[in-house]
């Protein structure tokens, strides 16, 4: 890790706050069975990306703030935590904004103490944190704020900031338009205590939240206090949502560092950058092309096809003469032979029979629509398959249709076209055959 190059003698903050209690409604189905920070990108969940970060800046301590399937996190916090981090969990009582969640977060800091405060749906690498830890080192304000570069097709995803000479002056929560480069607010922060306290005096916004972005530009009005940093896109993206997962997941399998801990039979053929994890065993005559993660305890092949930026899970079955492409696959899931899985996020311990096919792109070339909290969205995706949640079973030759999302539990029968989203829990979908009624006593040829 590189020293920070400004003012050195100045001390950065010694905890940093993430915050994880988010419901994560837009990354339905996913985040029904467990919380948004422990989606998997790259065989690691954001969450571990994220305390990686922390850790490698050098800051000692992070609270996590929960609330939504908070045992699941504080679970994953005591096995994995990077040892180097000391961790501990706050819950927030109720979800009632990125404000509340940091003032319930300062409860649990020493007087006088700043904190770095990290969204927690984030894929974020330590570049990142560390240009806005160096910037706040270099400026002392009362706060600091990231901004990322977006398109104009994002604006209605974030709040988008403006600035003058690196000083922060508003910040307009998803703006139909905007004039000059967007620069949209990324979810970094470095908050003084008086910024801190600021948080705990927030007013509800519209959308009845409190909006830590309202505590900063309240504290703008000041003047020159809060100061604005860009960081690179490369080493941030907002994961929101299901679409997001294979950028992240691609982000991450380009810092993957190939090692062979399983077993690889005689006559596999492994082609660039591949981990496979121990307990892992590739099949003769399986072909996987890196990147690409193996995890421990799948069973790949024989005789298939294993394409670039796919990440499987542990103990995930990959059958034969099955083909997967730019796909997460999550735990224990079995994707059974003859089948095509292509630019999807297959969860938890489903069940895909022979000839499962998820269709990745439109006749026209056009780029896929999804369906995001009742709103038709344009993914900005030419290829996208489809997301499908946990226990979910397919029988022979079902067939789904580019960007439709299948909630956890459905029954998928044979030779069933999924071409609308299903969000039922638990659903079963079959088709009902008809059969011609012959006249029973009309002889050969007759009938």
């Amino acid at each position: 890790m590189g020293e920070l190059s400004a003012v050195p003698y100045l001390p950065q903050p010694e905890v940093a706050v993430v915050l994880a209690a988010g419901r994560g409604e837009r990354l339905r189905p996913l985040t029904l069975t467990r919380p948004k920070p422990l989606l998997e990108v790259g065989g690691r969940p954001l969450l571990a990306y994220t305390l990686s970060a922390i850790e490698a800046i050098g800051i000692p301590r992070a609270i996590v703030v929960v609330s939504y399937m908070e045992e699941a996190i504080r679970s994953w916090l005591k096995q994995h935590a990077p040892r180097g981090l000391e961790v501990e969990c706050i819950r927030q009582p109720e979800p009632r904004g990125t404000a509340d969640a940091i003032a319930v977060a300062a409860g649990g800091l020493s007087s006088g103490e700043e904190a770095l405060v990290v969204y927690g749906d984030l894929f974020v690498m330590p570049e990142a944190i560390r240009a806005v830890v160096e910037e706040h080192l270099r400026h002392r304000p009362l706060a600091t704020i990231a901004a990322a570069p977006v398109g104009t097709r994002d604006l209605g995803r974030f709040g988008v900031i403006r600035a003058e000479e690196g000083w922060l002056r508003e910040v307009v929560e998803k703006p139909e338009a905007w004039s000059g480069r967007p620069l949209a607010n990324a979810g970094i922060y470095i908050l003084t205590p008086e910024a801190l306290k600021a948080m705990g005096a927030v007013r509800p916004s519209k959308r009845g939240e409190l909006e830590a972005t309202a505590a900063l530009q309240e504290l703008a009005r000041q003047g020159d206090c809060v100061r604005v940093v860009e960081i690179s896109p490369e080493g941030w993206l907002d994961v929101g949502r299901p679409w997001d997962l294979l950028e992240a997941n691609e982000r991450a399998l380009r810092h993957l560092r190939p090692c062979i801990l399983g077993e690889v039979e005689p006559g596999a053929n492994l082609i660039g950058p591949v981990f496979v994890a121990e307990g892992a065993r590739v099949r003769s005559g399986a072909y996987i092309e890196g990147p690409a993660f193996i995890g421990p305890g799948s069973d790949i092949g024989p005789n298939c096809y294993i394409r670039p930026c796919t990440s499987l899970s542990s103990n995930v079955r990959i059958g034969n003469a099955c083909e997967v492409k730019n796909s997460i696959v999550m735990e224990g899931t079995h994707i059974g032979h003859l089948s095509y899985v292509g630019d999807s996020v297959i969860g938890a311990y489903c069940n895909l029979g022979a000839g499962t096919i998820t269709a990745n792109l439109r006749f026209d070339k056009a780029n896929i629509r999804m369906t995001v909290k009742g709103a038709r969205v344009d993914t900005g995706r030419r290829k996208l398959g489809a997301i499908m949640g946990d226990f979910v079973q397919t029988g022979v030759g079902a067939l789904f249709m580019p960007g439709v999302r299948v909630w956890p539990r459905c029954w998928i029968g044979a030779n069933v076209v999924v071409e609308r989203d299903i969000t039922e829990e638990g659903k079963f979908i079959r088709l009902v055959q008809e059969l011609a009624v012959r006249d029973a006593w009309a002889g050969p040829g007759k009938a």
